[in-house]
């Protein structure tokens, strides 16, 4: 594989960027198979967690190594504390992600535009953001992949108050949602993965295929259960849910994202 760091200027958030980017090679040498070349690469578009940045996935995981003999593509953006989202007090990371990052990162490599060879993946925060993302345009993209996350928007189960989470003592859910208290957010399809599904059916646009797996110590299990209830009693989505042993770890999704890697090989 060819691994690189980019380091380029969004006019979408007015401030330079990063993302790290791997490319299929043919020749991988000794211990590692490679694959074919081709005109246009498929892409992953790989997420990362609230703590992280772009490089998190290449130091936690083998991600080179598992995707050598796929011939894919792997993008790999840093989207800070943003949730995936156009932010009430912050740039518009939603329009950077889906619309100025493809067309840059297209511009620069061989990378296809086409919906099926597209994919979008992440964990935590960035598994909300990879439904947000394949749930909100899902003409760009024909799977996703989420990792011990579920809907954010959560409805409301035993009158439990959602957490608080700050961030250099700003409230993070305010920074980006405009409100601590997610229950404000249900049925807006701006940031409800339900009411994303609801407005991608009415547009009568395909949802994509979804993986979802969560570890059953994850602290966030709950949450993406109560997504996992909703998603399997939809009979018009390919929905699959996991559970496995694990917390909210890299030793789970350094074996999950093999797991979603070999699902995304057998809808090929």
């Amino acid at each position: 594989m060819a691994l690189m760091q980019v380091d380029f200027f969004s006019e979408t958030l007015g401030m330079a960027c990063q993302a790290n980017v791997i490319l299929p090679q043919k020749e991988q040498g000794i211990g590692v198979e490679g694959s074919a070349s081709a005109e246009k690469y498929p892409v992953l578009w790989l997420l990362h967690g609230a703590s992280d940045d772009h490089t998190i996935w290449l130091r936690r995981t083998s991600i080179e190594r598992y995707v050598a003999n796929m011939g894919l593509a792997v993008v790999m953006p840093n989207a800070h504390l943003s949730s995936y989202s156009n932010m009430v007090h912050g740039p518009k990371y939603f329009d950077f992600l889906t619309e100025e990052l493809p067309r840059i990162m297209r511009e620069f490599f061989p990378l296809s535009d086409k919906r099926e060879d597209n994919y979008v993946c992440g964990l935590s925060m960035g598994g909300y953001g990879s439904m947000k993302l394949g749930l909100s345009c899902p003409d760009k993209y024909s799977a996703i992949g989420c990792f011990s996350a579920g809907n954010f928007v959560m409805r409301p189960r035993n009158n439990q108050p959602r957490p608080k989470r700050t961030s250099g003592g700003l409230s993070r859910n305010i920074a980006v949602f405009g409100t601590d208290d997610m229950q404000d957010l249900i049925g807006n399809p701006e940031y409800d993965h339900f009411a994303m599904v609801e407005k991608a059916r009415a547009e009568g646009k395909a949802i994509p295929r979804i993986f979802h797996a969560c570890g059953t110590d994850d602290f966030l299990i709950a949450n993406a259960r109560q997504t996992a209830e909703w998603f399997k009693a939809q009979p018009d989505v390919d929905y699959e849910y996991h559970e496995g042993p694990g917390i909210h770890s890299w030793d789970f999704w350094d074996t999950w994202i093999q797991h979603y890697l070999r699902w995304l090989r057998q809808g090929k």
